[in-house]
């Protein structure tokens, strides 16, 4: 699998299918600034405040330039993270899991359904099954992607580390693709692309500079 890297052309994305909208591809989208939210269906986080905010700048920005697309991806919980479930979000407002729990004890449902209405294209991450055994590779490309400064613990704590990775990833029963091609550390996942089709900004969770990140990317001259 190619790898996106900051400062140049990420690989395509690989997905499942695009569940609201038309077909997008990054090559087509040169010229404008892309935000990408990831997000996972079974997570309170994205429904509370990162899917909101990349509605609200889509309603601000996309007149001036920005492009938002939405990825649903899942690395965890793949019960309740489903193409099915995303589908019933975007059609109703169906939401599952902690999700549900998390919205419902905040008062942001209506009818036990999100009353938020995602504007902007959203597809599902393409997720291959995992049949094969945990690999020793494996292990090393997922430290060396996620664990960054593995190497500069010490011995004892890098093979607790290590064996942290196996049971993870024994765990995992499907690889998602385009979650991996970015080296994503969870969800939510803010991905910021230029007007050349240049990766910028790769952010996990909290991202309070994006609007200005997002603002600067569009004064850019092209």
């Amino acid at each position: 699998m190619v790898h996106a890297t900051l400062g140049h052309m990420p690989p395509p994305l690989s997905l499942m299918q695009w569940v609201q909208g038309d077909s997008v591809s990054l090559q087509g989208l040169i010229g404008q600034v892309v935000l990408i939210e990831v997000f996972q269906v079974n997570c309170p986080g994205c429904f509370l405040y990162s899917l909101p905010q990349a509605i609200d700048l889509h309603n601000r920005y996309a007149s001036q330039g920005l492009a938002v697309l939405g990825i649903a991806t899942a690395f965890e919980d793949f019960d309740k993270n489903t193409l099915d479930n995303l589908k019933a979000l975007l059609e109703n407002g169906h939401v599952v899991g902690e999700t549900y729990k998390a919205l419902s004890e905040k008062g942001q449902l209506i009818e036990d359904c999100w009353p938020q209405r995602i504007p902007f294209p959203v597809a599902m991450d393409s997720l291959i099954k995992n049949d094969l055994p945990v690999s020793e590779a494996r292990v090393d490309h997922y430290i060396q992607a996620h664990l960054p400064e593995f190497f500069h613990q010490p011995s004892a704590y890098q093979q607790q580390l290590k064996q942290r990775v196996v049971n993870y990833l024994q765990q995992q029963q499907y690889t998602p693709q385009t979650f991996n091609g970015f080296a994503l550390q969870g969800t939510p996942s803010h991905i910021l692309i230029d007007q050349h089709g240049k990766l910028r900004h790769c952010t996990f969770g909290f991202f309070p500079e994006l609007e200005l990140r997002i603002q600067q990317l569009l004064a850019e001259r092209f």
